[in-house]
């Protein structure tokens, strides 16, 4: 009986062995498809990688309908699209994965990011083993680590700052990249306290700025100049960021951060420039700095020296003149020694002195990129930078024709009292270095001279308009872009007039047309500009057939 007992026995466990290792051929398990994900362990900023999705079948069942989606890391760019993810279907895998077979796809694409971001892609496998109808999931991922970018965005910012007084925030960018970035944002955060008052280049809502195509090796700078009010002793924290505005997103690439400390100033400095602390300069002008500066600490100042450094390509250097300060041409800087001032000996508290030097503007600022005056002061352990914009200049071209291919005059050359002549008169608008706009050109018509109707290009008849009783003509042109007339094509009128010469212009040459002005507001500098044009008489000089004497009234 023993022996058949243990007969039965290991004939039950050979049986029960025999039924396990069926099941377990039989049985589906996810290790039995091999998912893997092949890329770079590190990758540089808008660098095109690679990244390889693996699978293979390494069990013994015929995987159907399977479908693979890859998400690649956040922010990635494929064209110049973002790339959200990519699903392959059994359309595109085939209708189903057999046993031993192994497949890869490829995926390239850039990354976008900030340094020391970890990227992370993603891939998963459904499908359903044959004969069962539970599906089944494969997932995998695999991380990217964006090393440093050869991208600089840092701010230039004084660490002291004396409260409510003004001081520029520079924020310097510049692009070492082999790839250009477009679509670039900088966005700054102001600590509690600061006080806006404008930026170069504008902004968008006075944190935001657009920045234009960054190719490799190029820069900028955006300035913002500001207040910043609080308790002496406390510290405040500027904070900024640099991205990219894709489809609406903000992708983040670089930040930046500087602590600042407000400080008890001892010397309060202004400037003026022409007996003006707001002036605006035009091209050509001379200006007549003025530095003032006021003991407004608690103790006497002694033996100080004020050093003033002048920068802008606009400025003509070899004019600086200065009759108590020392000029130093190779620097560009002006410097005034307690010797010669005596304020700069003994300030006592409260009390204010004042150094002056003269500096002429170049004529011609086609050259000039920057249309930004600075000057730096430096005076004991203070320094400040007073910045003056530059307007643009803003000319009207004032012709007068008797023979002309517009519309044909008519009447007695030489003018003859009592007989009407014609003449025509062209306009033409001329803006040099920034924006204007509202531009209107207004000039008068003496009480013999009237309007024939006559206007060329028809579109601008509608801008053209005359009151009868002042004689005021009025031509309403609007915007005008910078490099109109220069290097576009300009904004143009052309009208006619009729003289009818009185007994008292014999012998004389009339005016046809009298105090001609073009004025419009300056978007950069926010002037009204308003410049006057010679009045135009009946010899119209820019009109080669006209003989001389032909203006002459018989």
């Amino acid at each position: 009986m023993k022996k058949i007992f243990n007969f039965f026995f290991i004939l039950i466990a050979f049986l029960f062995i025999v039924l396990v290792w069926n099941w377990r051929k039989n049985v589906f398990s996810k290790e039995d498809l091999k998912l893997e994900i092949l890329g770079p362990s590190e990758a540089n900023l808008l660098e095109e990688v690679e990244y390889i999705v693996k699978y293979k079948n390494n069990g013994r069942f015929r995987l159907e309908e399977p479908t693979l989606v890859f998400i690649p890391p956040e922010n990635s760019i494929r064209g110049e699209k973002i790339f959200e993810r990519e699903t392959f279907s059994s359309e595109k895998l085939g209708e189903a994965i057999y046993p031993g077979e192994e497949r890869a796809i490829s995926f390239k694409f850039r990354l976008l990011g900030k340094e020391g971001e970890k990227k992370i892609a993603q891939a998963l496998i459904t499908c359903r083993p044959k004969n069962l109808k539970a599906q089944y999931t494969v997932s995998t991922s695999f991380t990217t680590v964006l090393k440093s970018a050869p991208l600089t965005f840092e701010f230039d910012l004084p660490s002291r700052i004396f409260p409510e007084q003004q001081f520029i925030l520079r924020i310097n960018y510049f692009s070492n990249l082999d790839y250009p970035l477009t679509n670039l944002r900088a966005q700054v955060e102001y600590p509690e306290g600061f006080k806006f008052l404008e930026s170069f280049p504008k902004s968008l809502e006075e944190t935001d700025w657009e920045i234009p195509v960054l190719n490799k090796a190029q820069g900028g700078r955006i300035e913002v100049k500001g207040k910043l009010f609080g308790e002496v002793g406390t510290a405040r924290i500027f904070k900024a960021k640099l991205g990219i505005l894709k489809e609406g997103r903000f992708i983040l690439l670089k930040e930046a951060m500087k602590g600042v400390e407000i400080i008890k100033p001892s010397i309060f400095l202004r400037q003026e420039i022409n007996n003006s602390p707001e002036y605006v300069a035009m091209p050509g002008d001379w200006l007549h700095y003025e530095i003032y500066f006021k003991n407004i600490g608690e103790k006497d100042l002694e033996n100080l020296t004020l050093i003033s450094k002048l920068e802008g390509e606009a400025f003509d250097f070899e004019t600086i003149k200065s009759e108590l300060g020392i000029v130093h041409p190779g620097d560009n800087t002006i410097f005034f020694e307690w010797k010669k001032v005596p304020k700069l000996q003994y300030l006592p508290p409260m009390a204010e002195g004042k150094v002056d030097f003269w500096v002429k503007l170049k004529e011609d600022l086609g050259q000039v990129k920057e249309h930004i005056l600075r000057n730096k002061i430096f005076i004991g352990e203070i320094k400040e930078e007073f910045i003056t914009k530059i307007s643009t200049k803003l000319e009207l071209v004032q012709r007068g024709y008797f023979y002309d291919e517009i519309f044909g005059n008519s009447g007695p050359l030489p003018p003859t009292v009592g007989q009407k002549t014609t003449y025509t008169i062209l306009w033409q608008v001329k803006n040099y270095y920034s924006d204007v706009k509202d531009v209107k050109v207004r000039a008068k018509l003496p009480f013999n001279v009237e309007l024939t109707g006559k206007i060329f290009p028809e579109d601008q008849v509608a801008k053209f308009a005359f009151d009868s009783n002042s004689r005021e003509i009025v031509w309403t042109v609007g915007d005008v872009e910078k490099g109109s007339g220069i290097l576009k094509p300009a904004q143009t009128i052309a009208f006619q007039v009729a003289l009818l010469p009185q007994e008292s212009d014999k012998g004389k040459t009339p005016e046809i047309i009298t105090e001609v002005k073009i004025e419009g507001l300056d978007l950069w500098t926010g002037a009204n500009l308003v410049n006057e044009i010679s009045s135009l008489n009946t010899t119209l000089p820019d009109d080669r057939n006209l003989a001389e004497g032909m203006g002459i009234v018989q």
